[in-house]
């Protein structure tokens, strides 16, 4: 091939290659997706080292995926002042989180502990290793993988079709339906307006989403999905002391260290809520958790500004009912004794 045929036909190919991508870029934009950041195990690095600012400067959240959609973090920041350091995990059980926190001992701040108790209170979560993989992670991260990030973080602040979970050639295969198969059991997808990210790691539901009844119930047919293969019974007895005992061991190094540690129950509703209520009554679990722990606690439908939530798919608020939550939570909080930097300023 001759030399300016060669730059001919690369010229081309950027040229295709680039109409491409703008055209995804903009249907994407169309459709009412923006930029979304990749929640792995760089974005929560990102978020734990900045746990070491001070107590009366910032708060600490742990916890399921629950207190991610819950807790509108620029509604929290306005009211309190506070740095909010999101570290909750979605789909996963936060008492490695807690034992992580409890074994710093660089860390003194103020802590809340997000419980949905069906993984809070698993004596043996089926996940931990990835949980295991993120904490890894940040303590073992190299400069490379630093520097990766930074590149990362601005570059998907501009471009929806970065997000690699529903964007990227796999994902978008992934989403592809097949017919079912003998022995293959293939995972529920999300549809991406359930689930999007900002860099702060604050999860939220598109307008979209909220709007789509057909896409709820999707995700609703994805937690009976889950639930169904879930057929271990509660910890009781010996197994659920055990866990009771960890946290507050866990706890009491933190509080001993000067920091504070509350527990809350971020709401739910429907078919959801009932199962919770059957399979974990709240004098056995949450009740427990705080006269064990010694710690405060805030339980949604103890308060009429939160009780009366509706999920759209059953666990996660809304964003506009995440604002109203978050100005209640941080009342909630004031009753407890808690203080923030811009109210003691007021």
């Amino acid at each position: 091939m001759q030399p300016a045929n060669f730059i001919k036909g690369a010229l081309l190919a950027l040229g295709i290659s680039f109409i491409v991508l703008i055209s995804w870029e903009f249907y994407l934009r169309h459709s009412g997706f923006g930029p979304s950041y990749d929640d792995n195990e760089a974005l929560w690095a990102h978020e734990r080292a900045m746990v070491y600012e001070p107590r009366d400067q910032a708060t600490v959240f742990i916890g399921s995926s629950r207190i991610k959609y819950d807790l509108d973090i620029p509604t929290w920041q306005e009211l309190t002042g506070d740095h909010a350091i999101q570290l909750a995990n979605t789909g996963s059980n936060p008492r490695p989180f807690l034992q992580d926190l409890a074994n710093d001992e660089n860390f003194k701040g103020k802590l809340v502990i997000d419980v949905t108790e069906g993984l809070f209170f698993r004596p043996s979560p089926p996940d931990a290793w990835k949980t295991n993989k993120i904490i890894a992670y940040y303590h073992h991260i190299t400069p490379t993988q630093r520097f990766s990030f930074q590149v990362d973080r601005v570059l998907e602040s501009k471009l929806a079709l970065l997000d690699q979970f529903y964007f990227s050639i796999n994902a978008l295969m992934d989403h592809i339906k097949m017919p079912d198969r003998k022995d293959v059991v293939l995972e529920p997808l999300f549809p991406p307006g359930f689930d999007r990210t900002t860099l702060e790691r604050q999860n939220y539901m598109t307008p979209e989403f909220v709007a789509d009844t057909n896409l709820r119930k999707q995700v609703q047919g994805i937690w009976g999905y889950y639930g169904k293969q879930d057929t271990s019974a509660p910890a009781s007895g010996a197994a659920l002391d055990s866990i009771f005992y960890s946290v507050k061991m866990a706890v009491d190094k933190i509080k001993s260290r000067g920091g504070q540690v509350l527990f809350v129950r971020t709401p739910s509703s429907g078919f959801f809520r009932q199962v919770e209520i059957k399979k974990y009554p709240r004098a056995a679990y949450w009740d427990r958790l705080l006269a064990v722990t010694g710690c405060p606690g805030i339980y949604f439908e103890d308060y009429p500004a939160t009780a009366h939530f509706v999920c759209p798919e059953w666990s996660h608020l809304k964003p506009g009912d995440a604002v109203i939550y978050t100005h209640s939570l941080v009342s909630e909080l004031e009753e407890k004794g808690w203080t923030f930097r811009k109210k003691q300023e007021m």
